[in-house]
């Protein structure tokens, strides 16, 4: 697989140098500075390629550029707005990035209550509590109709729990839930956030549904006219949050997505971290079952609690089994390269890693530490490579 590294750009701590050092040669980017809506303009990614290439480097996967609420709800600008995505796919195009990475997530991208959760090696790693979510839920955010969507149980810690909470420790997880995610647009605050899902208000899955499948019947034929190939990234948590739908949680989810656009332009991201946070996805099994559409790979590892919270884990501990899914990824390549494919390659990164020795202490983008993505990348090369060499 093509390895490559996510880099938010000039201000990313982790710099192409260092992307270069741990043995990546793609570059996973977007135009953060830009990610509002806007169309990109051409001289704006050319740019920034140029920087990348310079580097010894070459921008492999544009993640992401980003679905504005409008288009997801079908209100306000989204007409303006869905042209601007087609300009912008357009625009990469021209630039010669064939892969984009996008979500369709309502208002959050992916969401963790703890960004530096203690692990028994001495580093920290992302974390989401269940318990936590609900204090912040029921009893901060005070959402209308949060009680309905928690068991009795849960509420009951969640109570206690916020009960005994700090004013520091509310406003920390305050913090990692709305205020703070990578390449948003803009950030919330807790009215702002409020006003928002009172935007989404009764809108149903089948609605949000109904609104992703829109968005693809217009960006296909534009992707499939410029040569760019789409790859939805799943939903994280894979679990419904603050009431919101979530359409691309299930490997039922990402089958309707590819029947509803059945085009071989419109594909996924096989985010192992992302549907392995859920027991009811079975990566190995998705990983052979869509493997003609995976345009991209995500490979993290996750380890699950029983009351649907979990941890980020080792890239090749927890519960996902990594080694089939890199089997099956390397299956799917061997198999467009014998139909002389120009485009056999996956590209894959190591998402997040764990915060570990000389990064402890330091500014790191939260899941986006160096020196964890440097051990993840090294342990999947190392699979990689054992897997081709005990190949038939």
């Amino acid at each position: 697989m093509k390895q490559t590294w996510r880099w938010f750009g000039p201000d990313d701590p982790v710099t192409l140098a260092h992307v270069r050092q741990a043995g990546a040669s793609g570059v996973v980017s977007a135009l953060h500075h830009l990610n509002d809506g806007r169309a990109w303009p051409l001289d704006e990614i050319l740019k920034r390629k140029a920087g990348i290439e310079k580097a010894g480097l070459v921008w492999s996967v544009v993640e992401s550029i980003i679905v504005h609420e409008d288009v997801k709800t079908r209100t306000g600008r989204f007409r303006e707005l869905l042209e601007n995505y087609k300009a912008s796919i357009r625009a990469v195009a021209k630039a010669g990035i064939t892969t984009v990475c996008y979500n369709f997530m309502a208002i959050t991208d992916w969401t963790r209550t703890d960004l530096d959760f203690p692990m028994s090696h001495g580093g920290t790693a992302l974390r989401f509590d269940m318990v936590d979510f609900c204090a912040y839920d029921v009893f901060m955010l005070k959402r209308t109709g949060a009680e309905a969507d928690h068991p009795a149980d849960r509420i009951a810690a969640a109570q206690a729990r916020f009960a005994a909470m700090s004013e520091s420790d509310r406003s920390r997880i305050e913090r990692n839930l709305i205020e703070w995610v990578p390449a948003r647009e803009f950030v919330y605050d807790r009215e702002s956030f409020r006003r928002m899902l009172d935007i989404y208000g009764e809108m149903t899955t089948d609605d949000f549904r109904s609104n992703l499948f829109a968005f693809l019947a217009e960006i296909v034929p534009v992707a499939e006219e410029a040569g760019v190939r789409l790859a939805i990234h799943p939903d994280d948590p894979p679990f419904p949050l603050f009431g919101l739908p979530r359409v691309v949680c299930r490997a039922s989810d990402a089958k309707a997505l590819l029947d509803a656009v059945d085009s071989p332009t419109n594909g996924l991201t096989l985010c192992t971290g992302s549907y392995g946070a859920s027991g009811a996805n079975d990566l190995v099994a998705m990983a052979e079952a869509f493997a003609p559409r995976i345009h991209f790979a995500h490979l993290r590892n996750v380890t699950r609690e029983p009351d649907g919270s979990f941890h980020e884990s080792e890239h090749l501990d927890g519960d996902v089994d990594m080694i089939g899914v890199v089997v099956a990824l390397l299956s799917e390549e061997r198999r467009r390269k014998a139909e002389s494919r120009a485009d056999w390659e996956i590209p894959m990164r190591p998402d997040h890693g764990h915060v570990l020795l000389d990064d402890v202490g330091k500014k790191v983008n939260p899941g986006y530490s160096g020196i964890g993505r440097l051990k993840g990348l090294a342990e999947l090369r190392g699979v990689m490579r054992t897997v081709d060499a005990l190949r038939p």
